[in-house]
């Protein structure tokens, strides 16, 4: 659905009472019009959830109540400072909303000062991060705040500089009369400021005037990131946060039942405190090298994990028995059929699972990246027995998330070491700890049945069935977090999000998609684009089928089905900045995918080489196999904040659909998963990756407001990767990745290192 363009819109902001100017908003909702007309031929096909009221709708919406609690300040320095309620993990958001308040506050973007607000639980839905949902949710709210704070700092010096408040200009910082005074924020917010609330209209800026907004801008911290500067968790010194880790278990989700060699542990080099926690030992010492020996040589005693004795093909026969029936019989008039497996995907992000935890004299203090930061701190006050107020949790910018970071686990972890040792504690999980006990994209099937008539797809069935995808906590507040827990919770919520999120793009006839979900008690996570990158793999190979049996070509057949105009668009300027059609040699060919979610449009042409030359490369402790050469990405998400930004995103998301579609994938074998570290987890690595990448964005999309972009990169590029692959080799794909049962390319190594000495904890942290 499109929404009306209404030029200079009116909303209600907030007038706080405070010393200095601090203003807030309101968020109101804009008219919703009808959907475009689409010349398409198919067979119409019914809206879906989606196309009239999808995810992001229900998390802004969820955000409505409390819109008013987000503030942009004016301080005496001259600085305009804005706590975001989100979390920043690498996707460029602090940027983002530097330039929409500077947009409308006349200002540089290096004016406004971006961080990260702790946990504030009276933001109940507003603090969640998630869903690609954080610029679509916040960006009218901190607008409205920032057009009020523009307006007061004009009425303010309207009065002391005797003019008519239409003939200053505010700019860099300073607002300008017309003899050329100009008069500095920071002189100007006290009396700006308002002794009482008041309830404000505001009129935004038209979006035809904006300079900053749709405007390339480098993310703000690159330099110190690059350069080292930045500070991530562990790089924080808190007092006598000495570094801790804990021994896991060789079994997932393994439960400690005792430590034979305390005394010995206790005293090796650098080793203060040794601790037992559900989730294994924990051991506290100088030096994260000093707290690895030690978990190395420790004697513990473990009851089976949630799996033991899981294998794939075990889990993936439980998979199967919970697949959803498909309503159209199989043989009535002319079906195409097809059944994917995806297999276990990591979700490990680059920086590892960490946090530092103070936890004494009846208080809590935490600091680590989180991206629901409400339910963290509501769970953590519950599991310390303390109340909320106690409980203080600093949310850091993260090194990477795309779902990893809605779970918390690191914090709670840290939370009852700390408790337990009477100390402050750097907790950190090795990378063998976050790939063999961390979270994962679970292992699921796709199921699709097509009816197809002379002309016409008559049906397109869709039944996706998973090991249970943990979307806990909820809506990142404690009721819904608690619900999710709660029999049955979980695949509520899934369902949800599956119904919310997924869309058919094209005119299929009698459409249908449905999920089911079985609890094994796996760790696993809303991963980037969550169900899409699997949905989409299967519904594109089997829409190539479907053209190929009504003997059209990929593309035509696309275009003459898809359902919205703008929808065409993408699509069509995909083929033609693709070459789609052009001549490839044998072995080579191109491929073509479209998605459609958070209320955007991608699709994506793809080149791929699977000629033996290119499949049977040597690479050292790699692994080769088809290579994709080129890919033209064109996305279309709305009105764009920051291009250069978005570009980023779109190339990340490639390159996962590179890794998830041909080369990485998490093996279960008796219990426990054999990747422990990236040099065995295969994901894109540089000789992987296109020589070609470009990304073409849309910036003339009638769309009024941003779509969600983060997770967007990585449907599309699926299904165009798995569909050239199949056009390439001639055989259409039953499993993904497509190398998960090809042997490794050099012998793992084993789960328990050798003797001597002989630990018993079964990791080895050599990865």
């Amino acid at each position: 659905m499109l929404r009306q363009d209404v030029g200079r819109r009116r909303f209600l902001g907030y007038l706080v009472a405070a010393p200095t100017l601090v203003v807030a908003a309101e968020m109101t909702r804009e008219a919703v019009v009808g959907s475009p007309s689409a010349a398409a031929l198919g067979l119409p096909s019914p809206p879906q959830t989606p196309e009239v009221y999808d995810l992001l709708d229900a998390i802004r919406d969820s955000c409505r109540p409390t819109a008013n609690l987000i503030r942009v300040e004016v301080r005496k320095d001259g600085t305009v400072h804005f706590a975001l309620p989100r979390s920043d993990n690498g996707q460029g958001i602090i940027t983002s909303t530097q330039m929409i308040i500077a947009e409308e506050m006349g200002l540089d973007v290096d004016q406004v000062e971006v961080t990260l607000a702790d946990a504030r639980p009276e933001l109940v839905f507003n603090q969640l991060t998630g869903g690609s949902s954080s610029t679509f949710s916040t960006y009218t709210p901190i607008r409205v705040a920032a057009a009020l704070a523009a307006g007061r700092l004009l009425e303010a010096a309207s009065a002391i500089l005797g003019q008519e408040k239409a003939t200053l200009q505010a700019r860099k910082g300073l607002i300008t009369g017309l003899n050329g005074r100009s008069l500095p924020f920071g002189e100007l917010t006290e009396a700006a400021a308002s002794p009482v609330d008041q309830v404000v209209d505001v009129v935004l800026k038209d979006r035809k005037d904006f300079t900053i907004i749709g405007k390339p801008h480098t993310k703000t911290d690159a330099r110190d990131i690059v350069t080292g500067r930045k500070k991530f968790t562990t790089d924080l010194r808190i007092p006598d946060a000495l570094p801790t880790i804990i021994c896991r278990a060789p079994q997932l989700n393994g439960i400690p039942v005792s430590l034979d060699n305390t005394a010995a542990i206790l005293a090796m080099p650098g080793v203060t405190d040794v601790a037992k926690v559900g989730t294994g030992i924990a051991v506290r010492a100088q030096t994260f090298g000093q707290c690895i020996e030690a978990v190395r040589a420790m004697e513990v005693q473990w009851k089976d994990g949630t799996v033991p004795g899981e294998d794939d093909e075990s889990v993936l026969a439980k998979v199967r028995k919970a697949e959803l029936p498909l309503a159209v019989p199989a043989g009535v008039g002319e079906t195409i059929e097809h059944s994917f497996t995806f297999y276990f995907r990591s979700n490990s992000s680059l920086e590892t699972n960490c946090a530092i935890a103070d936890v004494r004299d009846g208080k809590c203090e935490i600091w680590g990246p989180s991206k629901s930061p409400i339910a963290a701190q509501a769970d953590i006050a519950k599991k310390l027995g303390l109340s909320v107020g106690d409980v203080t949790f600093h949310v850091m910018q993260g090194g990477g998330s795309f779902g990893r970071k809605l779970f918390y686990d690191a914090a709670l972890e840290a939370a009852l070491v700390s408790q337990k040792m009477g100390k402050p504690v750097k907790l950190m999980w090795s990378r063998a700890d976050d790939a063999r006990q961390g979270r994962v994209h679970p292992l699921a099937t796709s199921r699709i049945r097509a009816l197809v008539g002379a002309d016409s797809v008559l049906s397109f069935e869709q039944r996706h069935t998973s090991v249970a995808t943990e979307i806990n906590p909820g809506f990142s507040e404690p009721i819904t977090a608690a619900a999710a827990k709660a029999p049955g919770g979980n695949l509520t919520v899934s369902e949800l999000i599956f119904e919310l999120s997924q869309v058919t793009p094209y005119n299929l006839g009698v459409s249908t998609r449905f999920l089911n979900e079985v609890d094994m008690r796996f760790n696993t996570s809303a991963m980037r684009n969550i169900y899409s990158p699997d949905t989409a793999t299967a519904r594109e190979l089997v829409i190539d089928r479907i053209a190929a049996k009504l003997g059209k070509d990929p593309y035509e057949f696309r275009a003459q089905t898809v359902k919205y105009d703008r929808w065409r668009n993408v699509l069509d300027r995909a083929a033609k900045e693709g070459e789609w059609g052009k001549s490839m040699a044998p072995g080579t060919a191109q491929g073509i995918g479209m998605h459609v979610e958070y209320k955007g449009a991608a699709a994506c042409v793809v080149e791929i080489d699977c000629t033996p030359g290119m499949v049977d490369r040597p690479i050292r402790e790699g692994v080769t196999g088809p290579r994709v050469t080129r890919v033209t990405y064109v996305v279309d998400v709305g009105l764009v904040i920051n291009p250069r930004g978005l570009e980023a995103q779109m190339m990340s998301g490639i390159n996962d659909a590179i890794a998830m579609t041909l080369t990485s994938s998490m093996h279960l074998v008796d219990g426990h998963f054999v990747e422990a570290s990236w040099d065995n987890y295969f994901y894109t690595r540089q000789w992987n990756t296109p020589y070609d990448m470009k990304i073409v964005i849309i910036d003339d999309s009638p769309t009024d407001e941003p779509g969600g972009a983060g997770e967007f990169g990585v449907a599309a590029a699926c299904g165009a990767i798995a569909c050239a692959y199949a056009r390439a080799t001639g055989k259409v794909p039953d499993y993904f990745p497509i190398n998960h049962k090809d042997p490794f390319p050099f012998e793992p190594k084993p789960l328990v290192p050798p003797i001597p000495p002989a630990p018993t904890n079964g990791l080895d942290y050599t990865y």
